[in-house]
């Protein structure tokens, strides 16, 4: 029987706004290059993939700015080669500068306090697990999300990322539930979906833009697509 529903933060509960992949090609168009949106989504699918990757073996908070300034370079890169645009490594380093450089803000998707509501009424304790290194407590208020939630894990408290054990073993200890009690919902694949896999959680992918299934043929997992199927899946593992 589920008893409680985990959530990675970004890009499951919330996005940037305004979207990175209007900021992504604003900085683009700024440097003479050319891309689409949708593009560039698909792009952001597979360097996420590199990121988690790196941050899994080395966490980017260990690294120098020197360090983060080139991984952040090669992640750049493989958003645009993705998106059809091969660019230098010096290149990828000015769009991603130009990029971060835009003042942005977290709000919730449309779906999410809906999905969070009904997930409410129908008696699931919930929470969240995310590698963001912030006060959660406050960062969940300013989204108004904390009146939903009923525990609330970062790595900067547990001092490991996802997808390694401790941060979703503190979670399960939080909510006072056993792994197979507990799914968790992510957008990412190890660290959302292996990671919980990892310590007997069931796992759900939401793949808001489809991009996502391409690079998940051998990882077992659910998916849904927003977070309004999530009541109707947990029914059904019930």
């Amino acid at each position: 029987m589920i008893k409680a529903v985990s959530f990675d933060f970004y890009n499951t509960l919330v996005q940037f706004w305004p979207p990175l992949e209007e900021i992504q090609q604003a900085a683009c168009h700024e440097l003479g290059l050319t891309v689409h949106e949708d593009d560039i989504t698909r792009g952001y699918a597979v360097a996420d993939v590199f990121f988690n990757r790196e941050n899994e073996e080395r966490s980017l908070s260990l690294r120098s700015d020197e360090d983060r300034l080139n991984f952040f370079g090669r992640y750049e890169q493989i958003i645009l080669e993705t998106a059809g645009i091969p660019v230098s490594l010096g290149l990828a380093r000015q769009v991603w500068k130009m990029a971060m450089s835009v003042p942005k803000d977290f709000i919730p998707f449309d779906d999410t306090v809906p999905a969070l509501e009904q997930l409410r009424e129908s008696g699931y304790k919930l929470g969240v697990i995310t590698n963001l290194r912030r006060d959660l407590s406050e960062l969940c208020g300013r989204v108004g999300l904390l009146p939903y939630l009923d525990f609330m894990v970062g790595s900067q408290e547990v001092g490991v990322e996802k997808p390694h054990p401790p941060i979703f073993l503190a979670a399960l200890e939080k909510v006072g539930a056993a792994p197979e009690e507990v799914v968790h919902v992510g957008d990412q694949i190890r660290s959302d979906v292996v990671g919980a896999q990892g310590v007997g959680m069931q796992a759900v992918l939401i793949d808001r833009s489809g991009n996502r299934k391409a690079i998940i043929s051998d990882v077992d997992c659910l998916t849904i697509a927003s977070l309004s199927e999530l009541n109707q899946l947990l029914d059904g593992l019930n």
